[in-house]
């Protein structure tokens, strides 16, 4: 399980002072590229030429977050082959109030946008393999 933190911006509310719904979307990719970092699996893509494609999602919102609230994104990956799917549920920080969910099917591709078999080293880190 992985977790990201954030706090929402005044830019990212909509005309009812709430988050903007298609905001969401970017709070979930930030938290996989949080992923990657964290795991130093950054570096691995960019010198093998791989890529992740969000091939579809499913998106539920819950509960509307607000200016300054600060959020928590819990994530958890799966192995659904040839997918790696990112479960990612969000929360008001330091409480059980879901806020939103998601869960993100991604096909690991090259440069040529082939698709492209998922390695045993990129399981292992997931902690998948």
């Amino acid at each position: 399980m992985f977790e990201y933190q954030l706090t929402v911006r005044g830019y990212e509310l909509d005309s009812y002072g709430h988050v903007n719904n298609a905001v969401y979307l970017n709070y979930f990719e930030q938290a996989r590229w949080d992923i990657f970092r964290r795991l130093e699996l950054m570096d691995y893509f960019g010198q093998n030429n791989l890529m992740l494609f969000v091939t579809e999602m499913q998106v539920r919102y819950s509960r509307e977050a607000k200016l300054f609230d600060d959020l928590l994104i819990r994530t958890k990956i799966t192995k659904e082959a040839p997918y790696l799917v990112f479960n990612h549920r969000m929360y008001r920080h330091g409480s059980r109030v879901k806020i939103c969910s998601a869960d993100v099917k991604t096909l690991l591709t090259d440069t040529e946008r082939m698709k492209y078999d998922i390695p045993e080293f990129l399981l292992a880190k997931l902690k998948l393999g």
